[in-house]
Protein backbone atom coordinates (compact mmCIF):
# COMPACT_ATOMS: atom_id res chain seq x y z
CA UNK A 1 0.00 0.00 0.00
CA UNK A 2 1.10 3.90 -0.88
CA UNK A 3 2.24 5.79 1.88
CA UNK A 4 1.54 8.56 0.15
CA UNK A 5 -1.38 10.23 -2.42
CA UNK A 6 0.56 12.73 -4.81
CA UNK A 7 -2.04 14.13 -7.10
CA UNK A 8 -3.56 17.02 -8.33
CA UNK A 9 -5.01 19.60 -5.64
CA UNK A 10 -8.99 20.45 -6.66
CA UNK A 11 -11.89 21.87 -4.68
CA UNK A 12 -11.61 19.24 -2.03
CA UNK A 13 -8.44 20.35 -1.36
CA UNK A 14 -9.67 23.42 0.30
CA UNK A 15 -9.73 22.87 3.98
CA UNK A 16 -6.02 22.18 4.00
CA UNK A 17 -4.84 25.84 2.68
CA UNK A 18 -4.63 27.58 5.85
CA UNK A 19 -2.59 24.86 7.48
CA UNK A 20 -0.39 24.84 4.16
CA UNK A 21 -0.11 28.66 4.11
CA UNK A 22 0.86 28.08 8.25
CA UNK A 23 3.74 25.54 7.21
CA UNK A 24 5.25 28.12 4.35
CA UNK A 25 5.20 31.16 7.34
CA UNK A 26 7.08 28.67 9.48
CA UNK A 27 9.51 27.51 7.07
CA UNK A 28 10.52 31.42 6.22
CA UNK A 29 10.72 31.94 9.98
CA UNK A 30 13.06 28.72 10.95
CA UNK A 31 15.48 29.24 7.15
CA UNK A 32 15.10 33.23 7.45
CA UNK A 33 16.04 33.07 3.79
CA UNK A 34 14.20 32.57 0.40
CA UNK A 35 11.04 31.47 1.23
CA UNK A 36 8.28 34.02 -0.20
CA UNK A 37 4.81 33.69 2.45
CA UNK A 38 1.53 32.41 0.95
CA UNK A 39 -1.69 33.46 2.32
CA UNK A 40 -4.60 31.26 2.17
CA UNK A 41 -6.90 33.00 -0.19
CA UNK A 42 -3.47 32.14 -2.86
CA UNK A 43 -3.29 28.70 -1.59
CA UNK A 44 -6.81 28.16 -2.85
CA UNK A 45 -6.66 29.81 -5.81
CA UNK A 46 -3.73 27.72 -7.20
CA UNK A 47 -5.86 24.18 -6.29
CA UNK A 48 -9.23 25.93 -8.26
CA UNK A 49 -7.29 26.84 -10.69
CA UNK A 50 -5.63 23.27 -11.26
CA UNK A 51 -2.35 24.53 -10.97
CA UNK A 52 -1.20 22.75 -8.12
CA UNK A 53 0.18 19.70 -6.50
CA UNK A 54 -0.76 18.26 -3.08
CA UNK A 55 0.35 14.85 -0.88
CA UNK A 56 -1.51 13.33 1.28
CA UNK A 57 -0.50 10.40 3.89
CA UNK A 58 -2.58 7.60 2.27
CA UNK A 59 -3.51 6.03 5.68
CA UNK A 60 -4.70 10.07 7.93
CA UNK A 61 -5.29 11.80 4.64
CA UNK A 62 -3.22 14.40 6.70
CA UNK A 63 -1.26 17.20 3.97
CA UNK A 64 2.74 15.99 3.60
CA UNK A 65 3.24 18.24 1.15
CA UNK A 66 2.30 20.96 -1.65
CA UNK A 67 3.92 22.58 -5.01
CA UNK A 68 2.06 25.31 -7.25
CA UNK A 69 2.75 26.28 -10.98
CA UNK A 70 1.92 29.73 -12.61
CA UNK A 71 2.87 31.40 -15.80
CA UNK A 72 4.14 34.40 -16.81
CA UNK A 73 5.35 36.76 -19.47
CA UNK A 74 2.38 35.46 -21.63
CA UNK A 75 2.74 32.26 -21.26
CA UNK A 76 6.10 31.99 -22.61
CA UNK A 77 7.67 31.10 -18.36
CA UNK A 78 6.47 28.75 -15.83
CA UNK A 79 7.67 28.90 -12.74
CA UNK A 80 7.08 25.31 -10.15
CA UNK A 81 7.17 27.38 -6.83
CA UNK A 82 6.38 27.04 -3.25
CA UNK A 83 7.52 23.66 -2.97
CA UNK A 84 7.25 22.55 0.75
CA UNK A 85 7.27 18.89 2.70
CA UNK A 86 5.95 19.34 6.45
CA UNK A 87 8.89 18.13 9.18
CA UNK A 88 7.01 14.81 10.34
CA UNK A 89 7.27 13.86 6.75
CA UNK A 90 10.54 14.89 5.17
CA UNK A 91 13.50 12.16 4.86
CA UNK A 92 11.35 9.55 2.45
CA UNK A 93 11.36 11.06 -1.10
CA UNK A 94 8.22 12.98 -0.95
CA UNK A 95 9.91 16.43 -2.51
CA UNK A 96 11.03 14.19 -5.72
CA UNK A 97 7.83 12.92 -5.99
CA UNK A 98 5.74 16.38 -5.62
CA UNK A 99 8.34 18.09 -8.05
CA UNK A 100 8.40 15.48 -10.34
CA UNK A 101 4.36 15.94 -10.68
CA UNK A 102 4.73 19.60 -10.27
CA UNK A 103 6.97 19.11 -13.98
CA UNK A 104 4.75 17.22 -15.66
CA UNK A 105 1.72 19.35 -15.24
CA UNK A 106 4.24 22.44 -16.48
CA UNK A 107 4.76 20.13 -19.64
CA UNK A 108 1.07 19.78 -20.47
CA UNK A 109 -0.30 22.79 -19.27
CA UNK A 110 2.77 24.54 -20.90
CA UNK A 111 4.52 22.52 -23.11
CA UNK A 112 6.21 25.37 -25.17
CA UNK A 113 7.27 26.94 -22.09
CA UNK A 114 10.35 27.43 -20.10
CA UNK A 115 10.09 25.92 -16.54
CA UNK A 116 12.09 27.97 -13.59
CA UNK A 117 12.29 28.71 -10.33
CA UNK A 118 14.14 30.05 -7.47
CA UNK A 119 15.90 28.56 -4.42
CA UNK A 120 18.27 28.55 -1.83
CA UNK A 121 18.18 24.77 -1.09
CA UNK A 122 20.17 22.38 -2.02
CA UNK A 123 18.31 19.46 -2.28
CA UNK A 124 15.62 21.50 -4.22
CA UNK A 125 19.00 22.20 -6.64
CA UNK A 126 19.57 18.61 -6.89
CA UNK A 127 15.94 17.45 -7.36
CA UNK A 128 15.68 19.97 -10.31
CA UNK A 129 19.29 19.06 -11.90
CA UNK A 130 17.80 15.49 -12.19
CA UNK A 131 15.10 16.51 -13.56
CA UNK A 132 16.81 18.82 -16.21
CA UNK A 133 17.10 22.34 -14.69
CA UNK A 134 20.06 24.24 -15.15
CA UNK A 135 21.11 27.12 -13.11
CA UNK A 136 21.02 30.28 -14.48
CA UNK A 137 21.67 34.14 -14.32
CA UNK A 138 18.31 35.95 -12.78
CA UNK A 139 18.38 37.68 -16.52
CA UNK A 140 17.27 34.39 -18.00
CA UNK A 141 13.98 34.15 -16.06
CA UNK A 142 10.73 36.15 -16.81
CA UNK A 143 11.26 39.35 -16.50
CA UNK A 144 7.66 39.65 -15.47
CA UNK A 145 7.05 41.91 -12.45
CA UNK A 146 3.84 40.10 -11.41
CA UNK A 147 6.37 37.00 -10.99
CA UNK A 148 8.99 39.52 -8.93
CA UNK A 149 6.32 41.26 -7.04
CA UNK A 150 5.46 37.94 -5.42
CA UNK A 151 8.90 37.66 -4.30
CA UNK A 152 7.89 41.14 -1.63
CA UNK A 153 6.95 39.10 0.88
CA UNK A 154 10.64 37.24 1.53
CA UNK A 155 12.17 38.75 4.51
CA UNK A 156 15.83 38.96 1.54
CA UNK A 157 13.46 41.23 -0.64
CA UNK A 158 15.58 44.46 -0.11
CA UNK A 159 18.17 42.38 -1.42
CA UNK A 160 16.75 41.69 -4.52
CA UNK A 161 15.81 45.12 -4.64
CA UNK A 162 19.24 46.34 -4.14
CA UNK A 163 21.02 44.14 -6.75
CA UNK A 164 18.23 45.43 -9.22
CA UNK A 165 16.60 42.15 -9.77
CA UNK A 166 20.06 40.95 -10.69
CA UNK A 167 20.85 38.41 -7.99
CA UNK A 168 20.11 37.75 -4.43
CA UNK A 169 20.15 34.16 -1.85
CA UNK A 170 18.58 32.35 -4.23
CA UNK A 171 19.69 30.60 -7.27
CA UNK A 172 17.31 30.68 -10.37
CA UNK A 173 17.49 26.82 -12.46
CA UNK A 174 16.01 27.02 -16.14
CA UNK A 175 14.71 24.54 -17.99
CA UNK A 176 14.03 25.03 -21.68
CA UNK A 177 12.05 22.42 -24.06
CA UNK A 178 13.37 23.91 -26.93
CA UNK A 179 16.81 22.95 -26.09
CA UNK A 180 16.88 19.14 -27.28
CA UNK A 181 20.57 18.22 -26.51
CA UNK A 182 21.18 20.33 -23.42
CA UNK A 183 24.06 18.80 -21.15
CA UNK A 184 22.75 17.73 -17.71
CA UNK A 185 24.54 19.49 -15.20
CA UNK A 186 25.90 17.36 -12.48
CA UNK A 187 24.71 18.49 -8.93
CA UNK A 188 26.25 16.34 -7.12
CA UNK A 189 29.74 17.56 -8.51
CA UNK A 190 29.32 20.85 -7.48
CA UNK A 191 27.32 20.87 -4.46
CA UNK A 192 30.08 21.79 -2.48
CA UNK A 193 31.03 24.79 -4.85
CA UNK A 194 27.40 25.53 -4.39
CA UNK A 195 27.23 25.56 -0.96
CA UNK A 196 30.40 28.16 -0.12
CA UNK A 197 28.58 30.31 -2.69
CA UNK A 198 25.20 30.62 -0.58
CA UNK A 199 27.26 30.93 2.27
CA UNK A 200 29.19 33.45 1.10
CA UNK A 201 26.02 35.24 0.08
CA UNK A 202 24.76 35.56 3.42
CA UNK A 203 27.18 36.94 4.76
CA UNK A 204 27.72 39.42 2.23
CA UNK A 205 24.23 40.56 1.84
CA UNK A 206 23.15 39.77 5.30
CA UNK A 207 25.93 40.18 7.39
CA UNK A 208 25.36 37.01 9.39
CA UNK A 209 28.54 34.37 9.61
CA UNK A 210 27.14 30.99 9.06
CA UNK A 211 29.52 27.83 9.64
CA UNK A 212 27.31 25.52 7.75
CA UNK A 213 23.78 26.20 5.50
CA UNK A 214 22.23 22.53 6.63
CA UNK A 215 18.73 24.81 6.98
CA UNK A 216 18.44 25.46 3.81
CA UNK A 217 16.69 22.31 2.28
CA UNK A 218 13.64 21.29 2.22
CA UNK A 219 11.29 23.80 3.08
Amino acid sequence: MKKFIVRLADHSDLHYAQEISDQYERSAKKRGTGIAKRSPDYVKKQMLAGKAIIALEAKTKRVAGFCYIESFGEKQYVANSGLTVFPRFRNRGLAKKIKAKAFDLSKTKYPKAKIFGLTTSLAVMKINSDIGYQPVTFRELTQDDVFWEGCKSCVNYSILESKNRENCLCTGMLYNPNKKKQKKWRFKEKAKVYERLIRLKIRAFTKKNLKSVTNLFIA
